[in-house]
């Protein structure tokens, strides 16, 4: 049984609540409406559109970065708590696509993880000294990447970061980064 307009309308609002990140197709399909009919709910709720829901979560207080400059992560960074967890999105186009297949090169998924993993660090300098990684499936053009960066063990020079990126509710990457990090500017560790 389909809800009413009201009832649909409250559903919507607090799913966007829930996750600013769901695409106007998503709703669309949970709530069995036309993308169109989503844009007009949002429209009379004053719900902006993905794009500005993005930014505004992005402009949010959060950490920041100290290993890299932020222009240098890929992907937005829309959390950062430093030495404990990060989150990027990377929307997928045709610049991250093999052009013959849609499917994104396997290099922009790494470099969205493991630049993330560089920015969680509470550093001047955090370098990758091990990776292992996995890519579970393949992802495509219009889809949006949520990479999730959560430090699983510190040490005084070594980082563990663990990395899921996700399209959509789709686990699409893993990877394990082990991290050096400079120990407050201290030079001349080894790595």
């Amino acid at each position: 049984m389909r809800k009413s307009k009201q009832e649909r309308q409250e559903t919507l609002k607090q799913t966007i609540s829930e996750n600013p990140f769901i695409t106007d197709d998503e709703l669309a399909g949970q709530f069995s409406v036309s993308v169109q009919t989503i844009r007009l709910d949002r429209l009379e709720l004053s719900i902006p559109e993905l794009r500005e829901r993005i930014k505004y979560v992005a402009k949010r207080q959060f950490d920041d970065v100290k290993a890299l400059h932020e222009d240098e992560v890929i992907g937005d960074i829309v959390d950062l708590q430093l030495d404990s967890s990060a989150i990027s999105i990377l929307e997928i186009d045709q610049n991250h696509v093999f052009s013959r297949t849609g499917i994104a090169r396997g290099h922009h998924l790494f470099a969205q993880a493991n630049s993330l993993a560089v920015a969680v660090i509470n550093d001047d300098l955090a370098l990758t000294s091990k990776a292992s990684i996995h890519f579970i499936r393949p992802v495509k053009a219009g889809e949006r990447v949520v990479a999730k960066a959560k430090v699983v063990q510190k040490e005084r020079v070594r980082t563990i970061v663990e990395v899921n990126s996700y399209a959509g509710q789709d686990h699409v990457f893993k990877g394990t980064f082990t991290m050096f990090r400079s120990h407050n500017g201290k030079e001349g560790q080894q790595y």
